[in-house]
């Protein structure tokens, strides 16, 4: 991917947050510094997303400052969000480097059969439908042997909202498919849509039925995972277009449309967003490199279509996450278009 031109800091505040944790708006000029701070407090829900107890996965003193941010997307497909209802349908950590020069984004697909603390075993998905963001963070903990600091959560509506803020995005479509094609005389999709490979210009109902869809895909959902991060990366790209940097409207609409369907977690501050905001500045879009978590084949079980996980694979994941190693971590790694 090309080097985009560098842009002023706070403006490269807003994008790369974006892209990382989604919901962290900081940093514009004047007045609109104040309005977008005044959302972060008042719009932003925060709620128990961690576990009450630190278990046995502590921060490993050799990674520094890095962190660990787990991205939920739930689908409650009602514009709130509930931790206990809905399904986990984007998963993501977000692993950025000591001294926040990188960060690594990696998918973990919903029907990855994995170990669930208490239960037994069953598609980590079930783990967030069963005990909500807590539950699923410590899964991902005991699988990978990582703290995990953070977590941010939000619906759905917020991606279409804000993929509509931007008056729409180009993303790139990996694997064409066809399930119920295009509603006549509009855009919005009838299921889940119709795409042919290639470069399509989305709104946001276009978008949720492009991340919604696996059935026709050839990995199901894992190719569902990679599908997630294309849109995310498109609205990375989008975000850093001048109009859209230079209009304050757009950014306050996507500010209020993002913050109002987001939940973080109660450790995370204004103040952490904003100097988080300010340390990844300096970061480009070619800084940002994507996953997906080791998976070996597919099963059919008890609880039905189940992802093998490649567990020497994610020992190893597991370790580079770990010691903050993610740059030496080779396995699996996309490249955005």
């Amino acid at each position: 991917m090309p080097t985009q031109r560098r842009r002023p800091r706070f403006l490269k505040a807003f994008l790369i947050s974006l892209g990382t944790i989604v919901c962290v708006i900081v940093l514009a000029v004047g007045g609109l510094f104040l309005y977008l701070q005044y959302g972060l407090s008042h719009n932003i829900t925060k709620a128990s997303l961690l576990p009450d107890e630190p278990g046995s996965v502590t921060r490993n003193p050799v990674a520094g400052n890095a962190q660990n941010i787990l991205l939920i997307g739930s689908d409650t497909r009602s514009g709130t969000i509930d931790n206990l209802q809905g399904n986990s349908d984007v998963i993501q950590l977000v692993h950025i480097s000591n001294g926040d020069k990188k960060i690594s984004v990696i998918d973990f697909p919903r029907d990855l059969y994995v170990a669930i603390p208490g239960y037994p075993m069953n598609k980590i998905n079930w783990s967030y439908a069963r005990g909500g963001a807590p539950l699923l963070v410590e899964t991902l903990q005991n699988l990978l042997g990582v703290h995990i600091d953070h977590v941010a959560q939000i619906d759905f509506t917020g991606f279409a909202d804000l993929t509509n803020d931007l008056g729409g995005v180009e993303v790139y479509v990996p694997q064409g498919y066809s399930e119920g094609g295009i509603s006549a005389g509009t855009q919005n999709p009838i299921g889940f849509g119709s795409w042919t490979k290639g470069w399509h210009h989305m709104n946001g109902d276009q978008a949720l039925g492009f991340v919604r869809e696996r059935h026709q895909l050839t990995l199901g959902d894992i190719d569902r995972g990679v599908d997630e991060q294309e849109w995310i990366h498109a609205i990375v790209k989008k975000m850093l277009t001048p109009s859209v940097l230079l209009n304050p409207v757009k950014l306050v609409q996507a500010t209020n449309d993002l913050t109002k369907n987001a939940t973080v977690d109660q450790t995370m501050t204004v103040s952490y967003l904003d100097n988080l905001a300010v340390n990844l500045a300096q970061l480009n879009p070619s800084d940002v490199s994507y996953y997906t978590a080791p998976w070996s084949g597919f099963a059919t079980n008890v609880d039905g279509d189940v992802d093998t996980v490649n567990m020497p694979q994610m020992k190893l994941l597991g370790q580079a996450l770990n010691q903050d190693k993610m740059a030496s971590y080779t396995y699996d790694e996309h490249a955005m278009q």
